[in-house]
């Protein structure tokens, strides 16, 4: 089969070639990938900065695909059913975090292109029990963004824990960014501040229901500017890969906001202990979500909630298609389609 691997030197691309996969054992399915979408966690994971030595990896965690075979022992997957391929990959089952509805915090936790085979080739061997099926009615390549930004989105809003009626801003209007806009704006019922430096991704998320649009790049004194225009907001979701962000979001917040922090750009933010301690602001970190907030995440997107902005590309493109996202010259999500693969 043909799949993106990484290269050997972690130098940022992939080589596309011929993988054979293992047969697969007790508790496993395998999945003929239909679509896969492209992330930021993959650019870190071709580029070696999480620290591990992942080359030579099949990488893809915006998977979707049927399943084509299943182990004796496996009851709740069978063939033709369709499913998502997640960065949650699989847990021990058994730690504090997989046992009180932390799961994605497991420490011995297993994710695609870290420390097992992902979802960017044509076929992925999944494990039975973590796999979530996809709704029939949801459109497989709009899923899988959902699969990884919607359910990311959608978990860091609930742990910024927001309400109807709150003031919202996302900073970053990528792939990320304008799901989390929809997820706010028609999930959560929360009013939407977007702050970006690309005109069509500011567009594209006032499009999605964001009601205050910001250009960094007209506007130094983005805290403040949000102060004076709503008092600050109740909620921060940062998802631009810099850091200088995280700490202007800081100061839009009102007191007792959260600023979620779930973009992984190097460096570290800063934080006025003053502030912090006399408004009462919570800084929280959030992963992907959990099994049940991704069934969930597709669920919304299956009612029309909420719809990436997709876009697909052959197998072939890819080293190209890594370029242009390092060049932030994308709007929404690159999907690999391998109903296209021979």
């Amino acid at each position: 089969m043909k799949a993106a691997v990484m290269h050997q030197n972690l130098d940022g691309h992939v080589d596309i070639k011929d993988v054979k996969l293992r047969p697969i054992h007790h508790g496993e399915a395998l999945v003929k990938v239909e679509y896969c979408g492209l992330c930021h966690t993959d650019l870190h994971l071709m580029s070696g900065d999480f620290g591990t030595s992942p080359a030579g990896r099949i990488f893809g965690h915006e998977g979707v695909g049927r399943v084509i075979k299943v182990a004796d022992d496996v009851k709740n997957l069978k063939i033709g059913d369709r499913v998502a391929i997640p960065w949650f990959f699989k847990g021990c089952g058994h730690c504090e975090y997989c046992v009180t509805g932390h799961e994605t915090l497991c420490r011995n936790a297993l994710n695609p292109g870290l420390n097992v085979n992902g979802a960017m080739a044509q076929e992925c061997i999944v494990p039975a029990d973590y796999s979530v099926k996809v709704p029939e009615g949801l459109d497989p390549v709009e899923a899988t963004s959902l699969t990884c930004a919607g359910v990311t989105t959608y978990k860091a809003l609930k742990v910024g824990n927001t309400k109807p009626g709150d003031w919202v801003e996302i900073v970053g209007a990528g792939g990320l960014g304008n799901l989390a806009v929809q997820y706010a704006h028609n999930v959560f019922n929360a009013h939407v501040i977007i702050v970006d430096g690309n005109p069509d991704k500011i567009k594209a998320a006032k499009d999605a229901g964001a009601e205050i649009a910001i250009n960094y790049h007209d506007n130094h004194h983005i805290g403040k500017t949000i102060q004076d225009k709503v008092g600050g907001v109740n909620v921060s979701v940062v998802t631009a890969v810099a850091k200088e962000p995280f700490t202007e979001a800081v100061n839009a917040l009102r007191p007792l906001g959260t600023l979620v922090a779930v973009a992984l750009p190097k460096g570290n933010m800063e934080l006025n202990i003053d502030r912090t301690v006399l408004d009462g602001i919570k800084v929280a970190g959030s992963l992907v979500g959990t099994r049940h907030d991704l069934a969930k995440t597709l669920q919304f997107g299956a009612e029309g909630e909420v719809k990436p902005i997709v876009h697909t590309c052959r197998l072939s493109d890819l080293n190209n298609v890594i370029d242009d996202m390092k060049a932030s010259k994308i709007t929404g999500r690159m999907v690999v389609d391998f109903t296209k693969e021979k």
